[in-house]
């Protein structure tokens, strides 16, 4: 398991160290399981594309918390989003998990994707790896940490920084500069995700 202080930092410093790590849910004793291959960092109430920038609310107290726990919000009316709280205790901030590479319990993951068939884009969004990982706002406030919470992070695979490419957030409307294209998004691609996980597991 990661230790506390690995959550406990900045959102654009925890984005690019999430890579690699795995996420997991836990469902009736079963494990589900992915390495995150995308994130993005939020980061105080300056930022204007943080949830975190109006204040504190029912809906985003969680980021007001230490960093460790989860973030789950909805969105557009039908999408969950899964984010990391990261950083200190009233330092508001989250990373988003974009997406994630699935390693165990495909199976499991595609009943609750329906009609879909396993592909190079099978959880490349974060509402379809909410989906498959059956997440909701029910898991809100998980300890990340805690291994018996059903939903925590882990350590994964070792990924080259060279093989990380970043970009600025995606879907930020008429956020304004320089919030609207700040590199804070970081990504691994499927194809050299698959190739460094089979050579992982052999």
């Amino acid at each position: 398991m990661l230790k506390a202080t690995f959550f406990q930092r900045p959102a654009p410093v925890l984005a690019p160290d999430l890579i690699g790590k795995k996420l997991v849910r836990v469902i009736d004793g079963k494990r589900l399981a992915g390495i995150i291959t995308e994130t993005e960092a939020y980061q105080g109430q300056e930022d204007l594309a943080c949830h975190a920038h109006f204040g504190k609310t029912k809906r985003n107290e969680v980021m007001f918390g230490e960093g460790g726990r989860a973030y789950i919000y909805f969105t557009y009316g039908m999408h969950w989003m899964l984010n990391v709280v990261a950083d200190l205790a009233e330092k508001p901030a989250a990373v988003l998990i974009r997406a994630v590479f699935p390693v165990e319990g495909l199976q499991t993951m595609a009943l609750h994707r329906p009609n879909l068939a396993f592909s190079k884009k099978w959880l490349n969004g974060p509402g379809k790896l909410t989906q498959a990982f059956a997440l909701d706002g029910t898991m809100n406030a998980h300890d990340l940490r805690d291994p018996e919470s059903g939903l925590f992070i882990e350590n994964g695979i070792e990924i080259p920084a060279s093989l990380v490419s970043t970009s600025p957030r995606i879907g930020l409307g008429k956020t304004p500069e320089p919030w609207l294209s700040l590199p804070w998004r970081w990504e691994l691609g499927w194809q050299q995700a698959k190739e460094l996980i089979e050579k992982e597991t052999g």
